[in-house]
């Protein structure tokens, strides 16, 4: 053998050992019935999406990532989106049913809680966080394929990770179902057709991903001794599968069509609409209506038509051969003095707010912590206050005490830890059971063990 096959064989076999599936794979029918045993949202399962549900529609009423995140991570959607996907793949019937039965269930209780939630609630405003889940992109269709192959590869491992819980992260199934609760109970259709767009996305998408992997693992199919019943039931793992396929694939094709639109729009204005003396503060495309229509405001001095139908004969070739460009400036005589500021100002809020928007984020995250440092730091203090006299009463010859945060370094871990660190100052000395009684007295009156007591 040549030392050029020899070479090809040496990087194939470690090409195959590296993507290897099969070496630490669970048994088949034990990740199956790991997969069942998550379909089902009854009990414990169906109060815990409730309550992940209030969180997470907090965390979108509040604008705070952190805790939709934290919702997310509480939440059991994944189970029966992963049970329709394995169900297709082995033929089994009763699972399939079970998923899609379970997963509406999931859903209307989710839309449900929601909706009370922002009925309720006295915060009307629709933060960033929540447009967000209105708008869904291809982004969101290859994060659910690729969450999904994610989810069913960590699924069918001897040792799970915690890959399912952030495929649920990744996917963001809860946080549509939220704003979707939100566009119910603020009579906004847009909203909820938005939101549940992309939650229809995310689970059609982990779905088909799922089944693609358990075909893929060879997964056992499941069979009938009744001829009869399985034609029956692979006629109604046909209809199924193209319940799912089908969108899912108009779904792609219509993303990845207004992407590409989109893509193409800004290309033009980047490229064509650059004027010395005039330049664009805002854009909007408008394709919903069947016809393609680009309005630009420009700021600045008015550009001839000369120079605007020689941009609209660039359309074609960005591929937009059909756009209407509609210019909107300063000194166009169709529009009223009015119509014309408010038309400035609006693009020029929407630029600052564009360039700004991440800054002052940063700067509401600092402030908070800033908030929160200042708060901890006022009941350290105030806990100065309050245990000094009560202490003194027990222990007359006190004549100094404080209670501070510190870091405390611990050489066996190389880690720091949050303590409140305790010093007196006592006119005798004190035994050591007596220090001890103080300790105790110190972490029971405190509600913590993190104490440390210093004695001078």
């Amino acid at each position: 053998m040549s030392s050029g096959k020899r070479l090809l064989v040496v990087f194939t076999q470690f090409i195959r050992d590296r993507f290897n599936l099969e070496s630490d794979k669970a048994d088949d029918q034990e990740t199956i019935e790991y997969i069942r045993k998550g379909v089902e949202f009854r009990g414990a399962n169906l109060w815990i999406l409730i309550f992940a549900i209030f969180i997470a529609s907090i965390g979108l009423n509040v604008n705070s990532t952190a805790v939709i995140i934290g919702a997310m991570l509480i939440s059991p959607l994944m189970g029966p989106i992963l049970g329709i996907g394995t169900g297709v793949a082995i033929n089994d019937l009763e699972l399939l049913q079970k998923s899609f039965k379970n997963l509406m269930v999931a859903t209307i209780f989710s839309v449900v809680t929601s909706t009370i939630y922002f009925y309720i609630s006295p915060l009307s405003t629709a933060q960033s966080e929540l447009l967000a889940r209105t708008n869904p992109t291809i982004w969101d269709v290859l994060i659910a394929f690729f969450g999904g192959m994610a989810g069913i590869v960590a699924g069918s491992r001897k040792e799970k990770s915690n890959a399912i819980p952030g495929v649920a992260i990744a996917t963001a199934l809860m946080p549509p179902l939220c704003t979707a609760g939100f566009g119910l109970a603020t009579g906004n259709l847009y909203y909820f057709l938005g939101a549940f767009y992309l939650y229809f996305i995310n689970s059609v998408f982990i779905s088909l991903a799922t089944f693609i992997i358990v075909r893929f693992l060879r997964y056992p199919k499941k069979e009938f001794l009744n001829a009869a019943r399985e034609r029956r039931v692979k006629t109604w793992i046909a209809i199924f599968v193209m319940i799912t396929i089908v969108p899912s694939v108009y779904l792609a094709y219509e993303t990845v069509r207004v992407s590409i639109l989109e893509n193409n729009v800004q290309k033009f204005i980047d490229q064509t609409l650059n004027f010395d003396n005039a330049r664009v503060i805002s854009h909007k495309f408008d394709y919903a209506s069947g016809e393609q229509r680009i309005e630009v405001s420009l700021l600045g001095e008015p550009v001839s038509d000369e120079l605007l139908d020689k941009a609209r004969k660039q359309l074609p070739y960005y591929n937009l051969p059909n756009a209407e460009l509609v210019v909107i400036q300063g000194y166009n005589t169709k529009l009223n003095n009015q119509n014309i500021e408010n038309s400035i100002r609006s693009g020029v809020i929407e630029e600052l707010y564009k360039q700004n928007e991440q800054a002052l984020r940063s700067k509401d995250e600092k402030i908070r912590l800033l908030e929160n440092e200042l708060i901890s730091t006022q009941k350290t203090a105030s806990l100065s206050q309050e245990l000094f006299p009560e202490l003194k009463a027990l222990y007359p010859d006190l004549t100094q005490f404080t209670v501070n945060k510190s870091l405390l370094m611990k050489s066996e871990t190389n880690q720091a830890d949050t303590v409140f660190l305790v010093y007196g100052r006592f006119n005798k000395k004190h035994s050591k059971n007596e220090l001890q009684q103080i300790d105790t007295w110190l972490k029971a009156r405190m509600k913590t063990s993190k104490v440390v007591l210093l004695i001078d």
